[in-house]
């Protein structure tokens, strides 16, 4: 499931969308050649309405002659993200214009996806190492529920020299599973050389540590994830549904979770060195990452071929 729904009012402009690879190529197409090369065989979008016509078509002609491992041809599907999507006893605020997160994203999915599943971002890369992590870990299980699994990157390796960023920074036990994750805002490294963010549970300023896990949005989740997180949607709308501003971001259901005990989650470790454009002023920087990776050969260009 690739989150694409995003705005990109930092970004200014539908980053999804905005070539940066040698060969015109988005971010979201090396997630999806990363994700078919770690066996994963079905792809669906969550966009918003409004431009899901120019994704269709952006699809079609990128992917229509990608083979899958087992050599059946990628399938594709699209569902949208849109403000009046949520549960029919409780009444849209006219006057929000804010979307309701990345975890109201995921729930757009539902209907279209039975089977164990990983959640990405559409601007952000994670790495070929990651997405074969994940995609071994939800064929462990293939089956299973109350399980579902983060893959952290280092909290220093995935800052924005351009601005602050949000992160969702996980907390686990001896046996690596999360005790607790909570979204932060604002984080950003100071002038005394440490991490500070603002804790979006208490609202304070706290100091970071420069190795924590955070989430970059990579999660596998298995299908029960769904009404699991329905439940905690209706009790997030119960709390926050009148507020303007709010999101119910997955860092915070996945915790509700944590702590009613509905589910467990896995803290997954990766070498791969996250990157993206949360920023306009980050493009320059992905452009020449990506260059290099052309340039050493660890991936073709164009990417996709007709």
């Amino acid at each position: 499931m690739v989150l694409a729904a995003g705005m990109g009012s930092r970004y200014g402009g539908l980053k999804q969308m905005d070539g940066l690879g040698p060969s015109g190529e988005t971010i979201i197409d090396y997630s999806i050649y990363d994700a078919v090369e770690a066996g994963f065989g079905k792809v669906v979008y969550v966009v918003r309405e409004y431009f899901r016509e120019q994704m269709e078509e952006l699809v079609k002609e990128k992917y229509s002659n990608v083979k899958c491992v087992d050599g059946e041809p990628l399938e594709f599907q699209f569902v949208t993200q849109e403000l009046d999507k949520i549960p029919s006893q409780f009444t849209l605020n006219p006057e929000r214009e804010k979307p309701w997160g990345t975890a109201h994203a995921v729930l757009m999915g539902e209907t279209a996806i039975n089977e164990p599943f990983a959640v990405i971002n559409g601007d952000d890369y994670y790495g070929k190492e990651s997405f074969k992590i994940l995609g071994d870990w939800l064929r462990a299980h293939e089956g299973k529920t109350g399980e579902f699994a983060l893959v952290g990157f280092e909290l220093d390796n995935t800052l924005s020299e351009s601005g602050a960023v949000s992160r969702g920074i996980g907390t686990a036990d001896e046996s690596g599973f999360l005790t607790n994750v909570v979204e932060h805002h604002k984080i950003a490294r100071c002038e005394d050389g440490k991490i500070r963010g603002e804790n979006s549970v208490t609202g304070e300023t706290v100091e970071l540590a420069d190795k924590a896990l955070c989430s970059m949005n990579m999660w596998g989740f298995t299908p029960d994830y769904f009404e699991k997180s329905k439940d905690t949607f209706v009790s997030f709308l119960e709390q926050h549904g009148n507020e303007l501003k709010s999101e119910f971001y997955i860092p915070y259901a996945i915790d509700c979770m944590i702590k009613n005990g509905t589910a467990k989650t896995e803290l997954l470790s990766t070498p791969s060195r996250w990157f993206g454009v949360t920023f306009k002023e980050d493009r320059p920087g992905v452009v020449a990452k990506f260059q290099e990776f052309a340039d050493k050969g660890i991936y073709p260009t164009p990417l996709y071929r007709k």
